[in-house]
């Protein structure tokens, strides 16, 4: 994982891929940065880097024109090739009307002795800001919409690939948009001409949506809640505990007390070649929907279960009644407190 703080700025220059301007405004010169403008690119490659969005990619060598470029690059290069790059992503940006303008960051850095190329597609956001105009009468100041802002440092980019310049492996972010009548991972499939494998945050979003499909056809309406539960904490334990976890692993721990449904579930890892996958998100948001049990009643209720309150006998209790319904007993409650 690349830290911000042991990433070191080597050369910076930026294209401007601006739709309305007709062509993309490529630069001659390396952009100068101060501390400011330093501290926002390492933010923003560390994001990429980190997030649980973030793929892992392998170039078809035989077919990227940016991975020829790349394997002859030379630093003296860095400008005319940083602009070659830019062209092409412009040029697909100009065909397909519903991918976004941006300023294109590319950035040349280290980071532990290891030399990456940063490509950041910033796409420009929209907002109020103002003005002042001078006229005859004295100032007059106005608020206008500008629709060319970047992204905040709080921002997640959205497009962006960061490529190790020895081995060139490839790890990137990206967004699908219409190409030909059809949404399409344009910047991986068309732009870097690279084969992603999926994001750890897919891997685990696939295994949840397997297990409940698996659950929701071999049990009736009344053990489906217990097993979705039961099968949310295993996954919520073992992340906690180990911080990633092997796909059959986790299916036998899940379907442990009904092993015949293993079959059915590695059936439909099968179709995404994720059977012998590990899955290691590291984000906070991807793993915070498992901090939890939420559910909510036919009558509309809502209720949020801590796992650690969920697996406590002593502190929540749910109850089959004689008649089918259920009802869900909440132990030692010391205060309640109304939120608005």
């Amino acid at each position: 994982m690349i830290i911000k703080e042991e990433i070191y700025l080597r050369r910076v220059i930026v294209h401007i891929m601006d739709i309305n301007a007709g062509m993309a405004v490529l630069s001659d010169k390396e952009t100068e940065y101060g501390s400011d403008l330093a501290e926002f690119l390492k933010e923003h490659i560390a994001r990429v880097d980190s997030g649980d969005e973030c793929k892992e990619c392998e170039f078809y060598r035989d077919q990227s024109e940016i991975y020829q470029m790349l394997s002859e690059y030379q630093d003296d290069d860095f400008v005319s090739v940083s602009k070659e790059i830019a062209s092409r992503l412009y040029d697909i940006l100009s065909a397909n009307v519903d991918i976004p303008s941006a300023d294109f960051f590319v950035v040349r850095f280290g980071s532990r002795e290891r030399e990456y190329l940063a490509l950041l597609k910033m796409n420009y956001k929209e907002s109020y800001t103002h003005r002042t105009l001078a006229g005859e009468d004295g100032n007059s100041n106005e608020i206008f919409m500008y629709r060319a802002l970047l992204p905040s440092l709080s921002q997640r980019v959205t497009e962006a690939a960061i490529i190790d310049l020895e081995d060139f492996s490839v790890r990137l972010v990206e967004k699908k948009y219409e190409v030909n009548g059809e949404k399409t991972n344009y910047f991986s499939y068309l732009f870097l001409k690279c084969a992603a494998r999926m994001s750890h945050k897919t891997k685990l979003a696939l295994v949840a949506r397997a297990v409940e499909s698996v659950q929701n056809e071999a049990f009736d309406e009344e053990r489906q809640y217990e097993e979705h539960m039961r099968a949310k904490s295993i996954i919520n334990e073992t992340l906690a505990e180990q911080g990633s976890f092997a796909v059959e692993e986790i299916a036998q721990k899940i379907f442990e007390e009904t092993p015949t449904l293993i079959d059915s579930f590695e059936e439909r890892m099968e179709k995404y070649d994720m059977v012998k996958e590990t899955v290691h998100p590291q984000s906070e948001k991807t793993i915070r929907k498992y901090e939890k049990q939420c559910l909510v009643t036919d009558t509309g209720i809502e209720i949020k279960i801590p796992m650690e309150q969920y697996r406590d006998p002593g502190s929540v209790e749910f109850i089959t009644n004689e008649d089918g319904t259920v009802s869900v007993y909440i132990k030692n409650i010391g205060h309640l407190t109304a939120k608005f």
